[in-house]
């Protein structure tokens, strides 16, 4: 082949990767543009206080399960989501969080805490809850998969393992537990030592080279592409295209939809 060919060859390529890369990047600079995510905020007075969306553990004996997204703090937020887990077994009077943060070694931490508070300021997004014996025999297996993390001493924002990563990792272990996740959860499709899983909800599987390029067919979570850790893709569930950055553009999906099956199925 002449080396002239070659070159247009290679220039196209790295043409069709440049446009690419600016195409993903479409979404977090809207949301940077249209002043969607604080650039400039104080952590420590940041707002982290209850959003009202967990049951009162005072009123609710029965065992609660719930995961919850929040837009991750300042500039961040126009990329990605944090993720984190909230138990309360049956009859107890508060609730434990499970998530991952970047400045623990190691980053697993697990303790009492509001379950449902701002993450610095940004409001949570309910994902998933189950109630009742399903959610008690939840609460067992997450107990007991959260030790066995496999990445507890590495954390990287980009393409993972990350807090998406592990709360990601913590559901497929969990059989009464389905997340469709938002696809700016960057890291969730980050598969520690493995390429090929099912998806979080269990419906379907998903191909991942090291959370930088993947691809996901799901009955739950529709189609995604991963490229370079950014998600595109389409839900047919609840109609909705899925972007980098802005996340669902479309029919909002129904908080906690997965739950709430779950809790009428426990129900007598």
């Amino acid at each position: 082949m002449p080396l002239s060919r070659i070159l247009r060859r290679t220039l196209a390529l790295v043409l069709a990767f440049a446009v690419l890369v600016i195409a993903l990047l479409l979404g977090p600079a809207y949301m940077l543009a249209s002043q969607q995510v604080p650039l400039h905020a104080n952590w420590q007075g940041a707002d982290r206080s209850s959003s009202g969306l967990a049951p009162d553990p005072d009123e609710m004996r029965e065992a609660v399960v719930q995961v919850y997204a929040a837009r991750t703090f300042e500039w961040r937020g126009a990329f990605g989501v944090h993720t984190w887990i909230a138990t309360k077994a049956e009859g107890a009077s508060r609730y434990r969080v499970y998530q991952v943060l970047s400045w623990r070694r190691p980053t697993v931490e697990t303790g009492y805490a509001l379950p449902d508070r701002q993450w610095y300021g940004n409001p949570p997004t309910l994902l998933a809850e189950i109630r009742g014996d399903k959610a008690a025999r939840a609460i067992r297996e997450i107990e007991r998969v959260v030790p066995d993390y496999p990445d507890p001493d590495r954390y990287r924002i980009w393409p993972g393992p990350n807090s998406n990563t592990f709360v990601a990792w913590v559901v497929r272990q969990v059989p009464e537990l389905s997340v469709d996740f938002p696809p700016n959860a960057i890291g969730k499709d980050y598969l520690p030592g493995r390429i090929m899983a099912q998806t979080p909800t269990q419906t379907g599987y998903q191909l991942s080279l090291g959370g930088l390029f993947g691809v996901m067919l799901a009955w739950d979570e529709g189609f995604e592409l991963d490229v370079l850790g950014l998600t595109v893709g389409f839900d047919w569930q609840s109609p909705a295209l899925k972007l980098p950055g802005i996340g669902r553009v479309g029919m909002a999906q129904p908080t906690g939809s997965q739950s709430q099956k779950a809790v009428e199925q426990d129900m007598p």
